[in-house]
């Protein structure tokens, strides 16, 4: 691992050992889905990594994106887009992998790996929205420095981003909530959504619930829209 990575992944990479079939997935459909990160200064062929021609409905990315139900039910839902999910928690793509397998999906690509990593190799204005949900909100002080939701990183989403792209982002933990107004809903690129507060505590219809949501939410979830200015 190098320095680089060293200093931006935390938490851990692997829980209970996976089982025949998962890891039956990780070896068959992992390598047709995986996101290779070229060295620097080169950037990834988005074409090339979906088949040779760019999707019509652009390109989304998810970061950090858990057992992957939300980002599954995003590609069936917007079958001409092109979605890539950054997740280093071997255990949650083993769940991704087999949500993928049995929806049938064509358009999802995997980084197992830190999402920054590949933030540092797409092209600018490549992202048509990019989903930062219930990201660990790292609560003691001394680990808020480890938070995604930060300036170089927000700096970075907004080259990457088109003119208006939406980024989203929720939490459910109190400490991260005025975090991420501060730093992104005040971001001089990106512009806030709400006009009223059901905005941010009501569920958008596109937005659906994973089985984390349901079953480990320790507070009530807020849900941030915001737009590439």
């Amino acid at each position: 691992m190098d320095e680089a990575r060293r200093r931006t992944l935390y938490g851990r990479r692997r829980g209970k050992k996976l089982r025949a079939g998962q890891q039956s997935l990780f070896d068959t459909l992992l390598p047709r889905l995986a996101v290779a990160v070229p060295a620097p200064p080169e950037k990834i062929d988005l074409a090339r990594l979906f088949g040779g021609k760019l999707p019509p409905g652009g390109l989304w990315l998810e970061v950090g994106f858990g057992a992957g139900e939300h980002l599954v039910w995003q590609a069936e839902q917007h079958p001409d887009v092109g979605l890539i999910g950054c997740e280093p928690y071997l255990n949650g793509v083993a769940k991704c992998l087999a949500h993928i397998d049995r929806a049938g999906v064509g358009n999802v690509r995997l980084l197992v790996d830190d999402a920054r990593l590949l933030m540092a190799a797409l092209p600018e204005r490549s992202l048509g929205r990019v989903f930062v949900l219930f990201p660990d909100p790292w609560p003691k002080t001394r680990h808020h420095k480890r938070r995604f939701v930060q300036r170089a990183t927000l700096d970075r989403l907004a080259e990457l981003m088109v003119p208006g792209a939406e980024l989203r982002l929720a939490t459910d933990d109190p400490s991260y909530l005025p975090w991420m107004v501060e730093h992104a809903c005040a971001h001089p690129a990106f512009e806030w959504l709400a006009e009223r507060r059901s905005d941010w505590r009501e569920r958008p219809a596109d937005w659906p619930a994973t089985r984390y949501e349901k079953k480990m939410l320790a507070g009530t979830p807020t849900f941030l829209r915001l737009r590439r200015r």
